[in-house]
């Protein structure tokens, strides 16, 4: 079993996992309405994905 000889220093181990870090998920505008949305997914504001009309959203009211 492999048994470290010295202590790794905290600047060593965190230049080690510097490339971890969680990256914001991209973001396209939608074609159809111009809503930022995720890469092929239906966009969440109008319904729409490749030009088609998926599903329908309901808009709310506002008071």
């Amino acid at each position: 079993m492999a048994v470290p000889k010295k202590k790794m220093s905290k600047s060593r181990t965190r230049m080690r996992r510097s490339h971890q870090a969680l990256a914001m998920p991209n973001r396209s505008p939608c074609p159809q309405c111009g809503a930022p949305k995720e890469p092929h997914r239906v966009c969440p504001e109008c319904g729409h994905y490749r030009g088609r009309q998926i599903f329908e959203v309901e808009k709310e009211e506002e008071a």
